[in-house]
């Protein structure tokens, strides 16, 4: 009498081949990077780029600067030289030498008086007149360096304490979210080892 050997073939579950392939694993993937990425660009374009580069970030309130510039708009505005002061340049300007209050416009000409001082004529885009008074150098905090719609909102409620706090809050919670999908790498890949040994 003989005795047939029978190889004893492991069932695979359909929920272990689909952990993850299947279609929720996908979406919670795209949901979670593009969450992260649009953090990292709003933390980007308000905070970072600003500070390393010596910019500061303005709000578009009004909409004298229409189609250009339509309300909450975050402009970023950068230093800039005399000669980079063409017409045709839009600059964020001090309303009144010394005060806080400032307003961006575009330059559209330019006057010399008999001392050589130079001053600028502004006007909104969206403007049927120049601005009432020209605008001395000493008044330009800078010249438009990019813009983004809508992020304004952002800009003008990441104020102050509100701003060191959210930023914290950001760093810490990218922080933790790269831990976690280094460690979820790591336990992936013992895993698969695992496996790949299994007789």
């Amino acid at each position: 009498m003989s005795t047939d050997d029978t190889d004893v073939i492991p069932v695979v579950k359909g929920d272990e081949e689909d952990e993850h392939t299947g279609a929720w694993w996908w979406i919670s993937r795209i949901v979670s990077y593009t969450l992260l990425a649009a953090m990292l660009t709003i933390l980007a374009a308000t905070v970072v780029i600003p500070r390393v580069s010596g910019s500061t970030p303005y709000t578009i309130l009004t909409s004298s600067m229409r189609p250009t510039y339509p309300p909450g708009t975050l402009v970023v505005v950068k230093p800039a030289d005399r000669s980079e002061l063409t017409v045709g340049t839009p600059v964020t300007y001090q309303i009144r030498s010394g005060e806080p209050e400032v307003v961006t416009h575009r330059i559209v000409a330019t006057q010399f008086s008999g001392d050589g001082i130079t001053t600028y004529i502004t006007r909104g885009d969206n403007n049927g007149s120049d601005d009432e008074n020209p605008v001395r150098y000493g008044q330009i905090r800078g010249k438009v360096w990019y813009s983004i719609p809508y992020l304004g909102y952002v800009n003008n409620w990441l104020n102050g304490e509100q701003r060191r706090i959210t930023v914290t809050v950001i760093v810490i919670g990218l922080g933790a979210y790269a831990l976690y999908m280094f460690v979820g790498a790591g336990n992936d890949y013992r895993k698969q080892r695992r496996e790949s040994r299994a007789p």
